[in-house]
Formats: structure tokens, C-alpha cells, sequence
């Protein structure tokens, strides 16, 4: 009798083919809404199930109660939380600066690129030959860190105008409603599977939802948005300019920063995923949630996302090849 859990063999298709997958979404996305775009606004509320849904079954794979693990490795941690949370803000900072004058735009960039990845980061450092239980052994820490911090990062850093405007108790409702409450129920989730005596079998038919949940919020995403980024490419050639620097520059300071503290070679690539894969789709709700005149911040976000896939495959290639 064989042992494979229902949905094993279509996880590991989906997780080989995860890249092509993604890609397929992208472009059909982009045709779909520049073919036919979207009428009315109800592709922006069908988003919001959909991350939340994405969101928890993320959030059941990252194992939330094993936090404590990642306090096995202090030194790999240690720079795991430098690199994404002292490093790469002063590095954001710095870029915004020098190239980025609309504070409007600058919101996006730092609602994005201040959140370091707690999903498809491992399914690279996976495909980028890193070292895996490091990476899901800080998950956990990394999320937990960024909620933690975000809110101070967009306090320092926004302009005085805009942190003025922020409509808090929206932002804090779409962060209770789509974050929130997936991450207390995949804490949950994990729980009550831990104590069960047949083991993880909840967990293990979620297993291979993220690739397709990823996909459809990426299709959708890019039907409803494709008109207004390719309109708006113009004003958003600054932010790509960015975003672009950003995913060159960042593994070098992670490979910098593993090398000082000498991490092994795998630890070292693990840094380096993680400082490149930003965590989009969990703040993307947060920017849905600003009014009007700070709309531009969503487009901003998902630019980021486009950019960073395709540099996220570049680093499955260069990444071994150059931190070995």
C-alpha cells in the first residue's frame, strides 16, 4: 500500500515546475487585462480572499508553534536578522533618496521592500541550492520581526505629509482581517496537527496549495493592475530603477555580511534569498487599503513583485555559482 499522502505527486509537480507556473500567470494576466480590461472594481475584492486564503496555507507550512528552533543556529540568525532588518532598510533608504522624489511612490517602495519573504523565498533558496531548514527555521522569526517593525520603518521613513494621511485604522483593519487572523489559525492549525496522534494529515493536503493559490492571485492581480502599469510606466521608471539596483545589489551585502560572520557557503546563499524576495503579498493588502491620492503604492508593489520574480530565477542560476 503505498504511503504517499493524497496530492503528494501534484505538489511535487507544481513545486519542479513552480517558476513556469508563475510566469504563465504573469503573461496570461498581463493579456488578459490589456486584451480586456477589467469594468468595476470587482477584481480588487476578489484579491482579498484570495490573499487570505494564500496567507494561511502559507502560514500552515511555516510551522509557526517550532519558532524556538531557529534559536538552535544564534549566529546564522543573528545575520539573517541584520541583513533584512538593519542592512537592507539603510540600503532602501538610501536608493529612495538618491532616485526616488515622489513620497507617494516612495510609500510603496517602502511598504515592499522593508518585509523580507515568508513564502516562495524558500521554494528558491530550494531551487538555489541554499540550505533549506535554516530558511524554515527563520521564517517564523522573520515574520514575527517585520510585524513588529513595519510599522516603525514607515514612521521613520514616510514624509511628514504622507505618514499625516495614513488612514491607520484602515491599515490596521486589513492587517487584522487578511493577516492576522491567517496567521493565528495557521498557529492553530500547526498546534492541533502537532498534538494529533496520526499526525500532520491537515497540513500535509494543504501542502500543495500555495503554488496554485500564488498563481491565481498573481492572474488576477495582473488583470486587474496590467492597464494601469503599463499607463503608468513612465512615472514608474524611478521605482523600477530601484528595484532593479536592489535585486544586484543585495546578495553582495548578504554575501558580505555571511562571509564576516563566517557562515558555511549554503547558510550564506540562504542570506542571500532572503534579502532578495520581498514579501509582496503580505503588505499588498495594506497598500489596497489607502485612499485615492496613495493608490500609486499598489501599482509600485506589484512592479516590485514582477521584478523580483524574474530576478529570483536569475539568482537560482548566478546565487551558486558565485557564493560557493
Amino acid at each position: 500500500m503505498s504511503t504517499t499522502s493524497p496530492g503528494f505527486e501534484t505538489r511535487l509537480l507544481l513545486e519542479k515546475y513552480q517558476v513556469v507556473v508563475y510566469l504563465i500567470a504573469v503573461a496570461a494576466g498581463v493579456g488578459i487585462g490589456l486584451t480586456n480590461p477589467p469594468t468595476g472594481d470587482w477584481l480588487d475584492w476578489l484579491i482579498w480572499p484570495l490573499l487570505t486564503a494564500l496567507l494561511y496555507v502559507t502560514f500552515t507550512q511555516t510551522h509557526l508553534g517550532a519558532i524556538g528552533q531557529a534559536f538552535g543556529d544564534r549566529r546564522f540568525l543573528t545575520v539573517m536578522l541584520a541583513v533584512n532588518f538593519l542592512l537592507v532598510p539603510l540600503l532602501v533608504w538610501g536608493l529612495t533618496r538618491v532616485f526616488v522624489d515622489d513620497p507617494v511612490l516612495a510609500l510603496g517602495v517602502f511598504l515592499v521592500l522593508l518585509v523580507p519573504c515568508t513564502d516562495w523565498f524558500i521554494s528558491f533558496s530550494q531551487l538555489g541550492r541554499a540550505d533549506v531548514p535554516r530558511a524554515i527555521a527563520a521564517t517564523p522569526l522573520l515574520l514575527l520581526a517585520q510585524i513588529l517593525l513595519l510599522p516603525v520603518y514607515l514612521w521613520a521613513f514616510t514624509a511628514s505629509d504622507i505618514r499625516a494621511d495614513l488612514p491607520i485604522g484602515s491599515m490596521i483593519g486589513a492587517f487584522v482581517l487578511i493577516i492576522l487572523l491567517p496567521l493565528l489559525a495557521g498557529w492553530l492549525t500547526d498546534i492541533g496537527e502537532r498534538r494529533r496522534p496520526t499526525g500532520p494529515r491537515w497540513t500535509e493536503r494543504l501542502a500543495w496549495l500555495p503554488v496554485p493559490l500564488l498563481a491565481v492571485v498573481l492572474l488576477v492581480i495582473m488583470v486587474g493592475h496590467a492597464p494601469r502599469l503599463t499607463g503608468e510606466l513612465a512615472m514608474l521608471w524611478p521605482v523600477a530603477l530601484v528595484f532593479v539596483l536592489y535585486v544586484l545589489i543585495v546578495p553582495w551585502i548578504a554575501e558580505m555580511a555571511g562571509r564576516l560572520a563566517n557562515l558555511p557557503v549554503h547558510a550564506r546563499r540562504t542570506v542571500a534569498f532572503s534579502a532578495g524576495s520581498r514579501n509582496s503579498f503580505m503588505v499588498l493588502p495594506i497598500a489596497l487599503a489607502l485612499p485615492g491620492f496613495l493608490q500609486p503604492a499598489v501599482t509600485v508593489i506589484i512592479l516590485q513583485s514582477l521584478i523580483e520574480l524574474v530576478g529570483l530565477i536569475a539568482y537560482t542560476r548566478v546565487i551558486p555559482s558565485v557564493i560557493r
